[in-house]
């Protein structure tokens, strides 16, 4: 079967940037610190705009902020700030670039406090990660874990990590299975 033959999940079909990262990223599980960093940004980024506009602007997010270095963008101040407004290459919202500033110092105070992030991320994945996804009408935009996660989070100190924004964090990162059930990366 050829790539064009794979049945996807139809909203990753709009271009070849969406179906590579439908079918390389998208739902794998990672327990990378600096990945899982990456997703935390640009998912802040995202509230209230599509995830083809972030991902669209995603190597100018990486170069923006030097590879998702926790320890250096931790440390960024009003020159940064002022760096990072006058970047077209990326979303040029002073409250999300300041959340990425806080959640950055955030995320390595809760690496240090559990060893890793990915520890303690990852206690919010539920038990049940394969979703039955028919249709449009079954994608969720919450559940009780990703609740559970928005407000651990906002307890240490996260912007702009809101319930939906978490979910489609769990999503990304492979905490749940939510590809169709027709796609041909849904476990069965």
């Amino acid at each position: 079967m050829s790539d064009s033959d794979l049945k996807r999940c139809e909203w990753c079909e709009k271009d070849d940037l969406y179906r590579t990262y439908h079918d390389e990223e998208w739902g794998v599980e990672s327990h990378d610190d600096e990945h899982l960093f990456e997703h935390l940004i640009l998912e802040t980024f995202q509230a209230g705009l599509s995830w083809h506009t972030i991902l669209r602007k995603r190597e100018n997010f990486r170069k923006a902020f030097e590879g998702f270095n926790a320890n250096r963008v931790a440390q960024y101040g009003d020159n940064e700030v002022e760096r990072l407004l006058s970047d077209e290459g990326i979303i040029r919202n002073k409250a999300k670039i300041n959340a990425a500033i806080k959640n950055a110092g955030c995320f390595l105070a809760t690496q240090k406090e559990w060893g890793s992030f990915d520890r303690f991320i990852w206690s919010f994945a539920p038990e049940k990660k394969v979703n039955r996804i028919r249709d449009w009408s079954d994608v969720l935009a919450t559940t009780p874990e990703s609740d559970a996660m928005s407000k651990a989070l906002k307890k240490q100190g996260f912007k702009f990590v809101g319930s939906t924004t978490c979910y489609a964090f769990m999503q990304a990162v492979g905490m749940v299975d939510d590809h169709f059930d027709y796609c041909w990366k849904k476990k069965k």
